[in-house]
């Protein structure tokens, strides 16, 4: 197995490490509903489907049938 000859410096270690962090995803606002939504996404509001402004899909409702 690999092992490092010498010890790598604090120094070194926090440079590699400062690549790494909490990333706060971006929001936006659709225009059609108001509500925010992740970028590039489509996201539902009230049974629709909407992305970039416009219905994609309308969730259908169940019927039930009486027999």
């Amino acid at each position: 197995m690999a092992h490092p000859k010498r010890r790598q410096s604090s120094t070194r270690r926090d440079k590699r490490r400062t690549h790494y962090k909490a990333v706060v995803p971006q929001l936006a606002k659709d225009a059609t509903t108001g509500e925010l939504h992740l970028y590039h996404r489509a996201h539902w509001h009230e049974g629709k489907l909407y992305y970039r402004g416009k219905v994609v899909l309308e969730k259908e409702v169940a019927s039930t049938e009486e027999n």
